[in-house]
């Protein structure tokens, strides 16, 4: 994940984002497009009427790439509503072959960047969320964690089980670096992993606000169901997902 003041990264049993912050930064980002579609679209009207169709068009798009990015910024908010209510009244879903499935879904997402994509494991854990829910949530967390790699990089998903519960484990980093998975549970350091962190400077504020939303989204839909996450501050850790015995016996 990228390293940002503003990261909602907490310890696995820390307070959930306040509605109001988490809205408020949504709002104030649907304010950008909103304010960039005014104008393009004043230009258009400029534009018409003085016939200049090849600017016109370009006005045009930029209208359109603006009504849909308030468009994301809306479901966005809609989405983050709708997660307080994920895990009320809802059957237990197995955790394993949902992300096995949207590991295969960004598999070709994560090629087109150059990244390396693998999962590593299984469990018999279950989570009581709608299935949609649920691969909201991971499609979310493993798409910014692919997100904050560079080129040639990779993200590796470990998914294992005790008599503690199931632990989802995601690291990012290099290729050609294999992963200390050592009780201190630190990961890899290498010089792919310091190019990351430098890259996370250099993405636009409002990537990063979408990134922040989503991965509030993840948590609040998850921890709805019991389990808790840990996510990273910029090195090698994407996210941490533990799901404690007791929450997946009560799925079940």
């Amino acid at each position: 994940m990228s390293a940002s003041p503003h990261s909602f990264a907490t310890t696995p049993r820390g307070p959930l984002p306040h509605s109001a912050d988490v809205l408020g930064e949504l709002l104030h980002s649907l304010s950008q497009p909103l304010t960039g579609l005014r104008c393009a679209l004043e230009l258009s009207q400029e534009l018409l009427l003085e016939e200049v169709a090849e600017q016109r068009q370009e006005s045009i798009s930029a209208a359109l790439e603006q009504t849909e990015k308030a468009i994301d910024m809306v479901q966005l908010m809609r989405e983050y509503l709708e997660a307080e209510q994920a895990g009320r009244e809802a059957d237990g879903v197995a955790l394993a072959p949902v992300l096995r499935s949207v590991v295969e879904e960004l598999a070709t997402i994560a090629a087109v960047r150059g990244i390396e994509l693998r999962m590593v494991g299984t469990c018999s854990g279950t989570l009581a969320l709608p299935e949609s829910q649920l691969r909201l949530a991971l499609q979310y967390l493993i798409a910014a964690t692919i997100e904050a790699q560079a080129a040639g990089g990779k993200v590796t998903l470990l998914l294992g089980e005790s008599s503690a519960g199931v632990v989802l484990r995601v690291e990012g980093g290099c290729k050609f670096c294999e992963p200390d998975f050592g009780p201190g549970e630190q990961g890899a350091t290498c010089s792919q992993t310091k190019r990351d962190a430098g890259m996370a400077s250099s993405v636009p504020e409002s990537v990063l606000t979408l990134r922040r939303v989503r991965i509030a989204i993840a948590r609040r839909v998850l921890e709805s169901a019991g389990a808790s996450l840990t996510v990273g501050d910029g090195g090698p850790v994407g996210f941490v997902l533990r799901i404690p015995r007791r929450a997946d016996a009560a799925a079940g």
